[in-house]
């Protein structure tokens, strides 16, 4: 289990930020390499992603899902379950957004296995923390 905790900032007032969060098919296009292949409820799309590790380069498909919202507080949970497209392992995570005027938190619990596992705790946990990064900077734009 990894776990990462990173800040974000959007500029926007809260109410924009808790609506963009909610909105799969503009958020999960956001994680490099990812793209919604059908959404299949309001609160649930059929995604995948491509992952550069190193020089390896995997595949994931699987779901993503809005599993908690408490709109009161701005605090949301979207439960991503997905398996390699090609091998045995799967990477699935819960994601943990809090949001307020101008940005928030996002909190990841992720669970890694197979080829990406693999290549070590350290090389997950850098690219994992590069891909957030990289998300929480185009957040911004949606």
């Amino acid at each position: 289990m990894v776990e990462l905790d990173h800040p974000f900032s959007t500029g926007k007032p809260i109410e924009e930020n808790w609506e963009a969060i909610l909105d799969l098919e503009r958020l999960v296009p956001c994680v490099e390499g990812g793209s919604v292949l059908e959404k299949t409820s309001p609160e649930s799309v059929k995604a995948e992603i491509k992952v550069k590790m190193g020089a390896m380069s995997l595949t994931y498909a699987g779901t993503v899902t809005v599993v908690e919202q408490d709109p009161e507080q701005h605090r949301a949970v979207l439960q991503v379950k997905s398996r390699e497209t090609k091998g045995q392992g799967h990477a699935n995570a819960d994601v943990t957004f809090s949001v307020s005027d101008g940005g928030g938190t996002i909190h990841t619990a992720a669970q890694i296995t197979g080829k990406a596992a693999s290549m070590g705790e350290g090389v997950m946990v850098n690219v994992l923390d590069a891909l957030i990064k990289d998300f929480t900077q185009k957040l911004a734009d949606i």
